[in-house]
Formats: structure tokens, C-alpha cells, sequence
């Protein structure tokens, strides 16, 4: 009878909290000032937010006022609010053409310089397997073309290609290469696709000089380009690469820190992030406008963020809130992933990180959550989202593969648990593609009484994770489960 009196006082106590909690989210939440600001990162004069555009500054700017008047600190190491990093948009070749063995290969046709400077001549084929750190190992490629698959083994995510051919341009300058050539060679994308996307001007991370190695792909669904080059039928190739400019470009990631509570917990972080960026200027709709204004993706997650800091600088929790706002998210990850190379938090002081991204909603009744079910902290997110209503759901898209194209995935790949807070959405239907990417997604597009549920149930479930005593980990046998231990020792 007593345990059961016990049983039941600390369930009551709980609740108790639970419902304490909630009622100083309602009271302290500024809906006014939340949707004034999802109403200025989501208006023209933003120009749609693309990173390269010199409206960016408005962004960036406003996001970092906001964050010091809510009372957040600057990150050690930053600069004031932000992270500073070199980005280079480099545009498509006014001529692009390589010519191996049999074979020819034109710009937009079946190859793509995705980076580098203009380079003409005859070079040396070396095929270096996946141009891993292990293929590169010992090879003279002094003045030679190093030609490799594109993506590892285990690794053939979209963000995977691009980051693993920063690396290997990396390598193969440090062996002397002239130039580097993957092959495309991944059937389950579409070529006309990649070419769609990728043949106009690029972002990506300065390297410095291994960013001036012509960075190549070229079609070889067949996998024929090995066999030639050991049969001796391409031993070089013809490259006439012309017209190829270069811009440098400061990026901002913005970041900021609100100190915890607790003597020990403190020194541990959830991470609470969004990417603040967009597609800008885009093809005119039926109306005319051209601005792709973005407020699903990603404004609103960028609000959640600024109100996530002017509540916890007011009620710290018992661990340390760092919030992150990334930029180039549409460009290939690139703001998060400077940071996760770049982390001006050591990344095994950051427990957590609850990400937000998404393309839109059909279901004013749900919060999807990428990841649900991947972390021993779900209970904790989805009891937050049903104290304010909603119900919390998993991927319901999984063929879509979402979770691995958030930035999310850059801090998941290090180890740390990182599901995504997305709207609510049942399927990629109609209702999403009406305003993903599109020119009609505004703000009085959206029903601002759900997203401002929204937003609430965010920064409570950050409040439970930032409270709990346990730490969140990856549930046994996820894939980044192995990452997990690495950075946190097995706990």
C-alpha cells in the first residue's frame, strides 16, 4: 500500500512539474514579437536569404542582435556572434571538355568542373580506387590526374560526395596531382538530376590551394573509366577547361551560449540549431514573384532558436544551451559542417542536439521528428509535444533518407544524438510541394497558431533534455552508435 502511495505522489509530482513548465512557456512566450520576426526573415527585402547574396548580412545581422538582447553570450573563440568562414562560389566553365582514351566528356552533357581554376593540356590518368587517405598513401602524382569513384563504400549520402571531395582534392594536391576526376557512377540518382543541380555556380569551403585543383565528374554509370585506364586505352587525358571563375565569400555562422545551473551539469551542452539560409531568386511563378521567401524552410526554424535563447536566458536550465544558427544549409551543409570540423565547443561537451529543419506541414495535429525512436531521449521530446496538444511521429518518408540531409547529420556522424524537429507531416504530398522551394511560401501562408505550438513545444522539450539527469545516448545497435562510444567513452 505505501509503495503504491509513493507510486502515485511521484507520478502527481511530475505531472505537477510537467504542468509548471508548460504554463511558464505560455506565459513567457512572445507570440507578437516571434511572428515579427518570422515576418522579416521571410520578407523580399531578404532577397530569400541564398548565402552568396549580399542580403545575407541582413540576416545574419538581425539573428545576432536578437540573441544579444535576449541576453545569450558570445561563444569563446567566435567572433562576437559569429563564426567566420571562407566560402568560394565557383561558376561552370565557359568551355568544359575532357577527352579519355575513346571517350568524350562535355560540360552539362556528361561531365561537370565542379571547382578549381581554368586548366588546359594533356596529363597522366592514375586511378586511386575511392581516394581514401590508404589509396593516396605513396603515390607520386606529381603533374598527373588522379581519377576516383565518387562517395566510400559506406559512404554514397548527397553530403557524403561533396565532403569526401573537398577531401580527396585535399590529397591529391598533397601528392602533387594537377587535377582530380570522380566518377559518377550511382544509379539510384539520376544524372539529368545532378547535372539540373549542379551545373551553375557552386558553394563550397576555401581550402586554400587544394581548392584550385580542377575538382571533375564524369558520367561512367557502366564503370567503364578503370577498365580503360588498366587495359592502357586512357592512359591520359585531353582536358580543355576555360572561362572558370572564382569568387571568395565571408559566410557567418551565428552562434551564441546561455550558461547552465548546475555545478556539473553545466559544463555539458544541448545544442538547439536551425539553418538560417535559402534558395533566394528563383524561376517566376504564375504571379510573377521570383523571391523564394522561405518561411517554412528555414525561418521559422530560426525563430524557434532566437525564442529558445530570450526564454533560456531568463530560466536557465541545469546544462548549458549553446544555440547555432547555420548558415549554407542549401548549398551542401557547409555552415554545420565547418563547425563540426571547426567546433568552438569541444563536440564531446555537446550531449544533444535538437535540430530544425523541414519543408513544410500537412498535419496541424503532429510534430514529426527525424530520428524518433533513434535516442534514449524520445520520451523526453515527444512528452513535450504532448503537453502542448500535438503528438510527436517518426519519419514517415524514411525511402526519403531526410535524416541524412539536415544538418543534423554532420553532428550524428561525430556521435552526438541529433534527431531533427520537424513541422508535421504525414507524407511528401501535394500540400509540401505547393511551398517547398517555391516562390508562395510567405508567412500568411501559414497557420500561425500551430506554428506558435510549435515553437512552445520546442523549447520545452529542449528543457527536458537539458534538465534530465541521464544523458541522452544512441539506442543499441543505431548506425551512429559506434560514433557515440568514440566521443563519449561507452557509457
Amino acid at each position: 500500500m505505501k509503495k503504491s502511495l509513493l507510486g502515485l505522489g511521484l507520478l502527481l509530482s511530475v505531472t505537477f512539474v510537467a504542468e509548471a513548465q508548460k504554463k511558464k512557456i505560455d506565459k513567457k512566450f512572445d507570440e507578437k514579437g516571434a511572428i515579427s520576426a518570422l515576418t522579416y526573415l521571410a520578407s523580399d527585402e531578404l532577397k530569400g536569404r541564398d548565402p552568396a547574396a549580399p542580403e545575407m548580412a541582413l540576416a545574419y545581422d538581425f539573428i545576432a542582435m536578437q540573441l544579444e538582447a535576449a541576453g545569450a553570450k558570445p561563444v569563446p573563440g567566435a567572433d562576437g556572434f559569429f563564426q567566420n568562414i571562407p566560402f568560394r562560389l565557383s561558376s561552370p566553365p565557359s568551355k568544359g571538355k575532357v577527352t579519355m582514351g575513346d571517350s568524350t566528356f562535355s560540360q552539362g552533357v556528361n561531365l561537370l568542373v565542379l571547382d578549381g581554376e581554368s586548366l588546359s593540356g594533356t596529363y597522366e590518368l592514375v586511378d586511386v580506387g575511392f581516394g581514401t587517405p590508404a589509396d593516396f598513401e605513396g603515390k607520386d602524382l606529381t603533374g598527373k590526374i588522379a581519377v576516383s569513384s565518387v562517395g566510400a563504400p559506406d559512404k554514397m549520402g548527397p553530403a557524403d560526395l561533396f565532403s569526401l571531395g573537398s577531401e580527396k582534392t585535399a590529397n591529391a594536391k598533397k601528392q602533387g596531382a594537377i587535377a582530380l576526376i570522380e566518377r559518377f557512377n550511382i544509379p539510384s540518382i539520376p544524372w539529368p538530376l545532378i547535372v539540373n543541380y549542379l551545373n551553375r555556380a557552386q558553394m563550397g569551403i576555401d581550402n586554400g590551394e587544394s581548392s584550385k585543383l580542377p575538382y571533375i565528374w564524369v558520367k561512367d554509370l557502366s564503370n567503364v573509366l578503370p577498365k580503360e585506364i588498366a587495359t592502357g586505352n586512357a592512359k591520359s587525358a585531353v582536358l580543355e577547361i576555360e572561362g572558370k571563375t572564382n569568387k571568395l565569400i565571408e559566410g557567418k555562422n551565428v552562434v551564441a551560449w546561455i550558461e547552465g545551473t548546475d555545478k556539473n551539469l553545466k559544463n555539458e551542452f544541448v545544442m538547439l540549431s536551425a539553418h538560417y539560409d535559402h534558395v533566394g531568386i528563383g524561376t517566376p511563378d504564375a504571379n510573377g514573384d521570383s523571391i523564394y521567401n522561405g518561411t517554412r524552410d528555414n525561418a521559422v526554424g530560426t525563430v524557434a532558436v532566437m525564442n529558445a535563447a530570450k526564454f533560456f536566458a531568463k530560466n536557465p536550465p541545469k546544462r548549458s544551451v549553446l544555440l547555432a544558427l547555420w548558415t549554407a544549409e542549401e548549398k551542401g551543409l557547409l555552415g554545420s559542417r565547418y563547425f563540426a570540423v571547426n567546433p568552438l565547443i569541444p563536440l564531446n561537451q555537446i550531449i544533444y542536439n535538437l535540430n530544425i529543419d523541414g519543408a513544410g506541414y500537412n498535419d496541424t495535429s503532429i510534430i514529426t521528428v527525424i530520428g524518433l525512436g533513434r535516442t534514449t531521449a524520445d520520451d523526453l521530446v515527444s512528452e513535450a509535444v504532448a503537453d502542448f496538444g500535438l503528438k510527436a511521429i517518426a519519419d514517415p518518408a524514411p525511402e526519403q533518407g531526410l535524416y541524412d540531409r539536415s544538418d543534423n547529420v554532420n553532428f550524428a556522424k561525430e556521435g552526438i544524438p541529433a534527431p531533427t524537429f520537424s513541422l508535421g507531416f504525414t507524407a511528401f504530398d501535394d500540400e509540401i510541394n505547393k511551398y517547398y522551394h517555391k516562390a508562395g511560401d510567405h508567412v500568411d501562408s501559414m497557420d500561425l497558431d500551430y506554428v506558435t505550438l510549435y515553437w512552445k513545444s520546442f523549447i520545452l522539450a529542449a528543457q527536458n533534455i537539458a534538465n534530465t539527469a541521464n544523458q541522452p545516448m544512441w539506442v543499441a545497435g543505431d548506425k551512429y552508435e559506434e560514433a557515440g562510444k568514440k566521443l563519449y567513452g561507452d557509457k
